[in-house]
């Protein structure tokens, strides 16, 4: 009978330690390989040491068969073993022959390892870089011995034109003035996902680059500054005053000289029927003598008569154009477009660190949950590629061209481009 309840024991000591070595497989195997092919879970920590009970043995190695049943039938740290007398130590964690977890995990697409820390000092250096684009900003609007055309006059001197670039957001108290080659069409985009002022079938869209590019920039889809009169005649500059004061202003900005050379390729370079009417044949008969023209850009461009940007950079430097119109948006100057000294932003994002910046504005705005801003090509227009633009263009004309650009190069803090100055 004794024999019978000794053999009975055995087996389901036997089974207790099948299943616990299953446990112990599963936790230290099982799970390592789910996490690695899961690249939204979260990597688990290292286990703590087994303190004591069965939660102890999961812990231990089942090879080691003494220090199990120890840990199974004790309850302390060390235990006597039966066979010998001696005192056991439970078997220190084995050493890895392979790559750390975390190693692997680090290889899972999709997931952003990035520490606490590090997540913590990038965002404060974000901070901090946009503390001193602001600065910048309010330092030399307050500087009387920095002047530039329009810098004195008050807000409620703007006329009412020069108010459309600033789309307002009422839902979320948002205000972005647009600035044309500066990622404007996709920002656009985002302020129409906010704003829900689009419907698809209906609906407002979700995402941004669902909207169709045509919709982006026709003027009827964004509500702008210059509607308000029509809106709330004489109390809306009362109401654009409100909302400078209480809704997050933002604008994105790019080195004044290269935001030039990527307005001139994709109007120029390309058939743009609107810009070659508009812009190019005028140039072509004041700056290339040229009198009977082709009426359409194809067909100009068939017949090899195109725009040089030597051209371009005449057409800007004319008094003769502002005199017949101010510059058109995709090479007006950012001061003229946007008013920074009129109107104090709370956020300056530049093309060149446009990823960071809008993930930080997102974030700033509390909508970063809600929707991602679009993923951008590299941009193909590279300031390292000023020097060989610039290479026909008379000195005295890129001199002049400085100085034309010249505000928006210091306000928003970048370098004068001496090699391009000098001879």
């Amino acid at each position: 009978m004794a024999k019978a309840r000794l053999v009975r024991f055995w087996l389901a000591l036997g089974s207790v330690f099948m299943i616990l070595l299953i446990i112990v497989y599963w936790d230290n195997v099982g799970t390592a390989h789910f996490y690695l092919h899961t690249a939204l879970s979260r990597p688990r920590g290292p286990k703590p040491l087994p303190t004591g009970g069965p939660e102890r043995a999961q812990g231990l190695q089942a090879d080691n068969a003494d220090a199990f049943l120890d840990v199974l039938l004790g309850s302390g740290q060390t235990q006597s073993n039966p066979m010998t007398g001696k005192k056991s130590q439970p078997p220190p964690p084995p050493a890895s022959h392979g790559p750390p977890l975390s190693n692997m995990e680090e290889k899972v697409r999709g997931y952003d390892w990035t520490s606490h820390a590090a997540a913590t000092e990038q965002s404060q250096a974000q901070a901090t870089r946009q503390a001193q684009r602001q600065r910048l900003l309010r330092d030399l609007c307050a500087n009387s011995s920095f002047v530039f055309p329009t810098k004195e006059r008050a807000f409620d001197d703007i006329p009412n034109y020069e108010l459309n670039h600033l789309i307002v957001d009422d839902r979320h108290g948002v205000i972005y003035c647009y600035v044309p080659k500066v990622a404007c069409t996709n920002w656009k985009r985002v302020m129409i996902v906010l704003s829900e002022s689009l419907l698809d079938g209906g609906q407002p869209y979700r995402e941004p680059l669902a909207i169709p590019r045509e919709h982006v920039h026709n003027s009827s889809t964004h509500l702008t500054f210059n509607k308000f009169w029509r809106r709330y005649g004489r109390f809306s500059r009362h109401l654009m005053k409100v909302k400078l004061k209480k809704y997050t202003k933002f604008l994105f900005v790019r080195d004044p000289f290269v935001r030039l050379i990527s307005a001139f390729r994709s109007k120029f370079e390309l058939q743009n029927e609107e810009f070659y009417r508009r812009f190019a044949a005028p140039m072509l008969r004041m700056y290339s003598n040229l009198t009977s023209l082709p009426t359409s850009a194809s067909a100009a461009f068939r017949a090899g008569l195109k725009v040089s940007f030597a051209h371009f950079i005449q057409y800007l430097l004319d008094p003769h154009t502002e005199r017949l119109a101010p510059f058109n948006e995709h090479w007006r100057q950012v001061y003229r477009l946007c008013h920074p000294c009129q109107i104090d932003y709370d956020f300056v994002g530049k093309l060149e660190t446009l990823d960071a910046d809008a993930a930080q504005l997102l974030r700033l705005l509390q909508v970063d949950q809600r929707l991602h801003f679009p993923p951008s090509y590299r941009n193909r227009t590279a300031r390292s590629w000023e020097q060989g633009w610039f290479a026909g263009i008379p000195l005295a004309w890129r001199q002049q061209l400085y100085k034309l650009y010249e505000a928006d190069f210091v306000l928003f803090g970048y370098p004068k481009p001496e090699s391009l100055l000098q001879d």
